[in-house]
């Protein structure tokens, strides 16, 4: 019996001492989130009755090189619809449906189904958000917003690119500074019962937007409308696939213009620029808008032809295996191994110079040339002078050469190489190591984007590009703008020759694969003056009908643009050499 009582004791005892345990922790436990988390909670029984509205942040602005806007913001709003602060529904969905232009069935979905807050739509013109507002309609919001504008519809789309309804950049220049330009969105934040009814004159409390920041780029209006007005004319004219033009300062860099036409609408990318033929499917269409958006310029690459001779020739210079004195014989082809390689002239250009060599673009001279140069080092001549990395211009995309690997260029391979056809190269890789070569032997980074600045004009970030010295020597440098210019001057690229100015450059005329497509890429690259170049352009015309020659129909493309910008530029111009060019042509 004594020992019964004393296990009971002991039983009770374990059990009041477990009680008092539990009431201390949870006491504890109490004090704890009283005290100590009071904040934290009191924030989350507070965030339980505010619903949450974004205020959209204002897009930085894009802005060219003389401060021309190119990409802006237009005012729109935002339509949605609290389900439990609508008090006549019918009227809501009757209001909606026509100054929306939306199905009734749509609305109706959005008006009656049950949650916080629900989006009707977005990017609503401000007149018609107004008119909305003005109904008076309980629970209907109408929220200020912005939408991307471009003020010059397609001028430079497949640079600027564009953004999504979220306004976040999608391709071009949009996506690439996205994070400069973007801003921070704001919030209205609203006070409700436990219902999710707005409480009466509890207001709204906000959080205001911080806006993005302007984008500065080098891209000048002026001479993109020059290009793209040139580029037009010559598609239309050629009944070409598309043409291609590029601009760029050949010192730094900086891209002055950058054209593929046909163009598209940038404040209506998602509509084909053409009308195509029969029903698509939503894939369909969809690869037909990403080849659309394509900027041809980085994106693709293409055999050079002809003025990749610019390339051998500058190798060779370098390694001294060519001077221009040295002597040569075209009789309108040249045997290599066992192939037969025909000069563009099948008859033959004859006892030639170098000089004129270049002059005549003359296949069987750039072939041994190359020869003389070699498989291995004409191959490294290609990493000396950046030709297998990317350029690293300020745009998303950029394709990469396409070349033979070093042991497998053999004799017949350096040959096809040596006059630009073998391999492939993206159109802004030609313009950047052709820029090095002729600026004295610098490697340049193309780019676009030059500064970030607030709205107050204040610099937030200032763009530097890489840069690489001792490309090529000054004396090989100077001479390859000498034989460029003389090609201007009196050889195949005299039809983008202007009276009064020194400009250089080089033709070409290259094939597709397959070759038996019978399809060819015309060209020409020139710049402009010889002595101490500015301004580089390239015109590419793919496909184009009927004559096909660069020197035919790309060079005078390029001059007329360069009779538009070397003025405005202020490029000197020789009034002297001029006037004796017009007493010549008069006589």
């Amino acid at each position: 019996m004594f020992r019964y009582k004393t296990y009971n004791r002991r039983k009770a005892m374990i059990v009041f001492t477990c009680i008092l345990f539990m009431m201390m922790f949870l006491m504890g436990r109490l004090v704890y989130l009283m005290v100590f988390c009071s904040e934290y909670y009191g924030q989350k029984a507070e965030n339980l009755h505010e619903r949450e509205r974004d205020i959209k942040a204002a897009r930085g602005k894009i802005i060219d090189a003389t401060g021309v806007v190119l990409a802006a913001n237009k005012t729109v709003c935002t339509i949605s619809v609290i389900h439990n602060q609508i008090d006549d529904p019918e009227a809501v969905i009757a209001a909606l449906t026509k100054e929306l232009e939306i199905s009734e069935e749509k609305v109706r979905a959005r008006v009656e189904k049950v949650s916080s807050i629900e989006r009707i739509k977005s990017n609503v013109d401000k007149d018609t958000g107004e008119r909305i507002r003005a109904y008076g309609l309980s629970g209907v919001k109408v929220d200020e917003d912005y939408k991307r504008y471009y003020p010059y519809d397609t001028l430079g789309s497949k640079v600027l690119g564009f953004t999504g309804g979220d306004n976040q950049g999608i391709v071009g220049l949009e996506v690439r500074y996205d994070e400069y330009m973007q801003g921070t969105n704001g919030k209205i934040l609203t006070l409700t019962d436990a219902r999710g009814v707005e409480i009466a004159n509890a207001g709204e409390s906000r959080m205001e937007p911080t806006d993005g920041n302007n984008l500065h780029i080098s891209l000048d209006y002026n001479i993109q409308m020059y290009a793209e007005q040139a580029a037009g004319k010559a598609l239309e004219q050629k009944q070409a696939d598309s043409v291609s033009i590029i601009v760029m300062n050949p010192s730094n860099g900086e891209l002055m213009a950058m054209v593929n036409v046909p163009e598209f609408d940038l404040n209506d990318p998602f509509t084909l620029n053409y009308e195509p033929q029969g029903a698509l499917t939503d894939e369909e269409k969809q690869n037909l808008l990403n080849n659309m958006w394509r900027n041809q310029c980085i994106n693709d690459t293409y055999e050079p032809g002809s003025t990749f001779k610019i390339i051998t020739t500058t190798a060779a210079l370098e390694e001294g295996v060519v001077s221009l004195s040295d002597q040569f014989f075209c009789p309108g082809y040249i045997t290599v191994e066992d192939r037969r390689i025909h000069c563009h002239k099948r008859t033959g250009h004859g006892s030639e110079d170098f000089v004129h060599g270049i002059m005549n673009s003359c296949n069987p001279v750039f072939i041994d040339v190359g020869l003389r140069v070699g498989p291995e080092r004409f191959y490294d001549y290609f990493g000396s002078l950046g030709l297998l990395k990317k350029t690293g211009i300020d745009l998303p995309g950029e394709a990469a050469t396409i070349m033979h690997s070093k042991e497998n260029i053999g004799l017949v391979e350096l040959a096809t190489m040596s006059f630009g056809q073998s391999f492939q190269i993206t159109p802004i890789q030609l313009v950047t190591t052709v820029s090095s070569i002729i600026n004295g032997g610098r490697r340049i980074t193309p780019h676009f984007g030059v500064a970030v600045q607030d709205n107050d004009g204040n610099v937030v970030k200032k763009f530097s590009y890489e840069t690489q010295e001792g490309i090529v020597s000054k004396e090989t440098s100077d001479k390859v703008r000498y034989l460029l210019g003389q090609v201007v001057s009196v050889g195949g690229g005299k039809n983008a020759k202007i009276a009064g100015y020194d400009i250089g450059g080089k033709t070409a005329t290259s094939q597709t694969l397959p070759r038996s497509a019978n399809k060819y890429i015309s060209s020409f690259l020139g710049f402009a003056p010889i002595d101490d170049p500015k301004v580089m352009v390239l015109v590419i015309i793919n496909n184009p009908q009927g004559v096909y020659y660069g020197g035919t129909i790309a060079a005078p493309v390029a001059k007329e643009i360069f009779e538009d910008i070397l003025p405005y530029l202020d490029i000197p111009f020789d009034k002297e050499a001029a006037a004796e060019a017009d007493t010549q042509h008069a006589d």
